[in-house]
């Protein structure tokens, strides 16, 4: 059995023979397989990246089938990614929706009425309140902020929503 008389893809002079040697069949494969839709030339210059990344890995007698192998199963992801993409642009958006023109319109009165019992809290309620619902701030965070007690933070926030409750409690 000879010897072969370079055991690295690694060499330069060897991954440009390689690409000399394959890089056309490579193209001519994937070109009449798939078409021009998988876009062969990136095809197969992805495969000989590949190829470079796993040099030493890859002995120069198996570069053949390590490339053949790299570019058709790159060429089918690429052909599964576009039927996924074909399939979410075939399907519809729905054209309607389950909101009615009275609920829009209660819900813009709700969001007054709300940010009117918002605007007749104190000062102090309204910030401890929105920055413990709004911001997600707990008791002991908003206290250090404010530079009040935890104690005061949550008659705040206790008192801020009852007032809201009963501002609110019309609708």
């Amino acid at each position: 059995m000879d010897q072969p008389l370079f055991k690295n893809v690694c060499d330069e002079q060897v991954f440009s023979q390689l690409y000399k040697r394959w890089s056309t069949d490579l193209h001519n494969y994937i070109y009449y397989k798939f078409g021009e839709k998988v876009n062969p030339e990136d095809k197969v210059q992805e495969a000989f990246i590949k190829l470079w990344q796993n040099c030493k890995e890859t002995p120069p007698e198996k570069a053949k089938s390590f490339l053949f192998t790299i570019v058709n199963n790159l060429s089918l992801n690429e052909i599964k990614h576009q039927k996924v993409v074909f399939k979410f642009q075939e399907k519809k958006p729905k054209e309607y929706t389950n909101i009615t023109p009275e609920f829009v319109m209660e819900e813009k009165e709700y969001l007054k009425k709300f940010q009117g019992a918002l605007a007749k809290l104190s000062e102090g309620q309204r910030t401890a309140f929105l920055l413990n619902r709004v911001e997600g701030k707990r008791h002991k965070e908003i206290a250090e902020m404010l530079g009040i007690s935890r104690k005061a933070v949550e008659k705040r926030i206790y008192t801020a929503l009852d007032k809201l409750r009963k501002d609110i409690s019309e609708i």
